[in-house]
């Protein structure tokens, strides 16, 4: 399994600078990947800030987990995602997915049959970003275009995907899904089996599975959970995460942030990669400096492990 750090918890503070200075440290410190997202309101644009980042912290992985994709047009998007991947050398890894329906309310976008959308949306988006050119007409969205595109492999896409038709989507079309807020159970028995069979159904590569949760080594791991919980227990009302919980046998975001001793860090994590994580991005949800010190040690350790 291979480890990286998600950055989203410096959007708030819509600093560039912080975050140059986050994926620096990553790297530095020896980790595969530097992922951000976007919110839909937040004006923050996630592949812009990978852009200026990627020509100050060199040879990391950098990407985008996720880009909502209603708010943007799939050649607009491709557009985006094929300048920055050709600036970055090929580093560049698309995230997408179909965000919540309470945030495309924020926006007056509508949110009806999100699959058709997701079908539609990588029927334009993956032939722009692999062979140059689409000629496509769906029932909502629409594309008859030609792009320049950089030389090199065609930018990789990972689809968020929580419901099995999502996942199905993703698995047959894309090289495979990013995940929040989902348990080692869940992963294990929904996510993986899902994603796998429609990859081997349409002929794909092993699909990768990026997940994202908290981290936290602390002693008081009862604490951490509730802050987690209270801070974040938006996450808990959303449909999509809220199936999800519900599957892992949980109440909410913190009972399946990894959280707790050094042992029980390093667990955790074992856990996730026999459940068939593929790569996982750490959120480090650190209250204290020392907190902060041993979450890093520990996810640098699991780094030589």
């Amino acid at each position: 399994m291979r480890l990286g750090i998600n950055g989203t918890g410096l959007v708030q503070r819509a600093s560039v600078e912080k975050i140059v200075q986050d994926a620096q440290r990553a790297a530095d410190d020896g980790f595969a990947s530097y992922w951000l997202a976007e919110h839909p309101t937040g004006g923050f644009d996630a592949l812009t800030v990978l852009s200026v980042v990627g020509q100050q912290v060199p040879e990391i992985e950098l990407g985008t987990a996720i880009v909502p994709t209603f708010p943007r047009h799939p050649m607009v998007l491709a557009g985006q995602a094929l300048t920055i991947r050709g600036l970055l050398g090929g580093r560049l890894t698309l995230g997408v997915g179909l965000s919540h329906e309470a945030m495309m309310a924020e926006l007056g976008i509508g949110f009806e049959k999100p699959i058709r959308h997701l079908r539609e949306y990588l029927s334009i988006l993956m032939p722009l970003l692999t062979v140059g050119k689409v000629d496509f007409t769906g029932e909502v969205l629409a594309c008859q275009a030609e792009v320049f595109r950089p030389p090199g492999e065609p930018c990789p896409v990972l689809v968020a995907a929580l419901g099995p038709q999502a996942l199905r989507v993703a698995g047959a079309r894309t090289q495979g899904t990013t995940l929040a807020w989902v348990g080692p159970r869940t992963i294990r028995e929904h996510i993986v089996p899902t994603l796998q069979e429609a990859a081997a159904a349409a002929g794909r590569p092993e699909p990768r599975v990026l997940a994202t949760l908290p981290v936290c080594v602390t002693d008081d791991e009862a604490g951490i959970r509730a802050m987690i919980g209270k801070g974040l227990s938006m996450y808990g009302q959303l449909p999509s995460y809220r199936a999800m919980f519900e599957r892992e046998g949980v109440d909410g975001p913190g009972d399946v942030a990894v959280v707790g001793s050094e042992d029980q860090v390093r667990e955790a994590l074992a856990g996730l990669s026999s459940a068939g994580v593929t790569d996982f991005a750490a959120t480090e949800f650190t209250p204290g400096g020392a907190e902060r010190e041993r979450t890093r040690a520990v996810l640098m350790s699991a780094l030589e492990g």
